[in-house]
């Protein structure tokens, strides 16, 4: 696989390490981290960084009832943890277990397209794109962020050309024509905090039915 050549920019990885990201975004972070060297490395960089700061930090004071508590849960047997996921087809760790196990609940949207909700909230939702080779995403702008990574296949639009592992950043300012390539069907994991903004009649009016 080609190296991704778009990443997650710098003021979303701090706020992804510092765990301020909401669950939509903070999902597609994660799996693009574990599909990019540049942005593992760089993910990592911050963590370090945030150490250092929490070790400069001054001692605080602890009331003897916390430091009580604090110790009692040191002497409880710690919880067996979890088996790490782990990648599953094109569907990388961060996102294996959001994926059924027979493949995603796929949902027609129109001339072919399919999407997949794999989580719906207050802070936004988090869907899979199906576009068939050489198809357009009807023409939209958006209501707030939207965050798309590639999972197979390929998209170009006004911003460029988005490969596997590539993560385009859109807002209030994009408006743009996702067109997948033609080689090969183009698979997005995308995560957006407000419903898009499309240009044509027919995809406003069905927009409230499939919750894009």
């Amino acid at each position: 696989m080609t190296a991704p050549q778009h990443h997650i920019p710098e003021p979303m990885m701090a706020a992804y390490v510092a765990g301020n990201l909401p669950q939509p975004f903070a999902v597609v972070v994660a799996t693009h981290i574990s599909m990019c060297d540049e942005c593992r490395a760089r993910h990592e960089t911050h963590l370090a960084l945030g150490g250092a700061v929490l070790e400069s930090l001054e001692d605080a004071p602890v009331s003897d009832a916390m430091r009580a508590g604090l110790f009692a849960m040191l002497d409880e047997p710690a919880p067996e943890e979890p088996a790490a996921p782990k990648p599953r087809g094109i569907y990388p760790a961060p996102l294996a277990d959001m994926v059924p196990g027979d493949g995603p609940r796929w949902r027609s949207i129109g001339m072919g397209a399919r999407q997949s909700i794999l989580w719906r909230g207050k802070e936004g939702s988090l869907r899979l794109l199906y576009i068939p080779a050489g198809q357009a995403v009807p023409d939209h702008s958006h209501n707030g962020l939207e965050l798309t990574l590639v999972l197979q296949g390929s998209f170009s639009d006004e911003g460029g050309r988005f490969g596997v592992g590539d993560v385009e950043v859109a807002d209030e300012a994009v408006e743009h024509t996702p067109l997948a390539g033609i080689d090969s069907p183009c698979i997005c994991l995308a995560a957006t905090d407000a419903p898009l903004r499309f240009s044509g009649m027919i995809p406003r009016l069905l927009q409230p039915v499939f919750r894009i």
